[in-house]
C-alpha cells in the first residue's frame, strides 16, 4: 500500500507523455450487504458529481484556451481537473463493484484508499490541444462501446458479486480495464495528459519486470478470460448501439406515419 498514492508532481525520469495510471487494490471479499445496496449508497456521490462535472466543464473550457497560449494547463486548473477525475474514478470503481470501501467526499483521498490515479503535469502540444475533440473520437468510441457493454449486463455482474461475495478474477480484470481506459480517455479530453489513451487490453506480462507490481491494475496484466470478456463488452456495446439506433429510427418512422394519417383525417380534401 505504500506506493498507492496520487502524485500530481513531475518525477525524475518521466517521459514527456506520461500515461495516466490507475492504482486499484482488489478486495479479497466484499460485504454482500454493501453490494446489495451499492447504488443507493452512492446517491450522495452522484449528486456531488453532478455539480462537480458542471464546474469541471467550464474549468476545462478555460483550460483549453490557456493551454493553447501556454502550452500547458495552469497549475490550479490541473489540480482541480485531476481532483474531479480522481473523484469520478473512485465513485465509478465503487459503482462497478471493483471495491468495497466507500468513496470519501474529497478530491484528495487518503494515501491508503484502494483507488488512486496518477496523473502528472507535462507540456502539451498546442496543435493536439486545438484538435483534441476530433483526435479523441476513435478512443472515445472504444470506451463508449466497452462501458455500454458492461452496463448492459450490470445486473448480472451485480448478482454474481452478490452471490460469491467477490468478483471472479476475469470479470474483475475486464471491469478494471474498462474503468482504466475510461479514466485515460477523460484525462486526455481534459488535457491532463498529452498521451493518447492506450493499453485497453492491459500490459504484456513479458514486459513487466518481476516484483514490479504495485496493485491489481499497476500493472494490469490480463488473463485470456479477462481479454475475452473485454471483447464481449465491445460486441455487446456495439449490438446495443445498433439496436438503439434501429429502434429510434423505427419510432421516428412510426411517428411520421401517424402525423401523415392525422393530417389526412383533418384535411381529407387536401389528401
Amino acid at each position: 500500500m505504500a506506493d498507492v498514492q496520487w502524485s500530481p508532481g513531475r518525477r525524475a525520469g518521466d517521459a514527456e507523455e506520461f500515461l495516466p495510471l490507475l492504482d486499484l487494490v482488489e478486495p479479497a471479499r466484499q460485504r454482500r450487504l454493501t453490494v446489495f445496496f451499492r447504488l443507493l449508497l452512492l446517491i450522495p456521490h452522484f449528486v456531488v458529481l453532478f455539480f462537480l462535472e458542471i464546474a469541471a466543464f467550464f474549468t476545462a473550457v478555460f483550460g483549453w484556451f490557456a493551454a493553447l497560449v501556454l502550452g500547458r494547463l495552469p497549475e490550479p486548473v490541473f489540480r482541480f481537473l485531476a481532483g474531479v477525475l480522481g473523484y469520478r474514478t473512485r465513485v465509478a470503481a465503487s459503482g462497478m463493484l471493483l471495491i468495497d470501501s466507500y468513496p470519501p467526499f474529497t478530491l484528495n483521498p487518503a494515501p491508503d484508499y484502494p483507488v488512486q490515479i496518477d496523473v502528472r503535469p507535462t507540456r502539451l502540444n498546442r496543435l493536439a490541444v486545438f484538435f483534441r475533440l476530433i483526435l479523441v473520437i476513435p478512443a472515445a468510441v472504444v470506451q463508449s462501446l466497452a462501458t455500454s457493454g458492461w452496463y448492459a449486463l450490470a445486473i448480472l455482474w451485480w448478482l454474481i458479486t452478490l452471490i460469491l461475495g467477490r468478483m471472479p478474477r476475469p470479470l474483475f480484470e475486464a471491469t478494471a480495464a474498462t474503468l482504466r481506459y475510461e479514466m485515460r480517455v477523460s484525462a486526455y479530453v481534459s488535457m491532463l495528459s498529452p498521451a493518447y489513451p492506450k493499453g485497453f487490453f492491459g500490459e504484456d506480462a513479458l514486459s513487466v519486470p518481476e516484483r514490479q507490481g504495485r496493485s491489481a491494475t499497476r500493472p494490469l496484466v490480463m488473463s485470456s478470460g479477462g481479454k475475452a470478456l473485454l471483447v464481449f463488452f465491445l460486441v455487446l456495446g456495439l449490438v446495443s448501439a445498433i439496436t438503439t439506433s434501429v429502434t429510434r429510427s423505427s419510432s421516428d418512422d412510426t411517428d411520421m406515419w401517424m402525423r401523415q394519417q392525422t393530417g389526412r383525417v383533418e384535411h381529407p380534401s387536401t389528401a
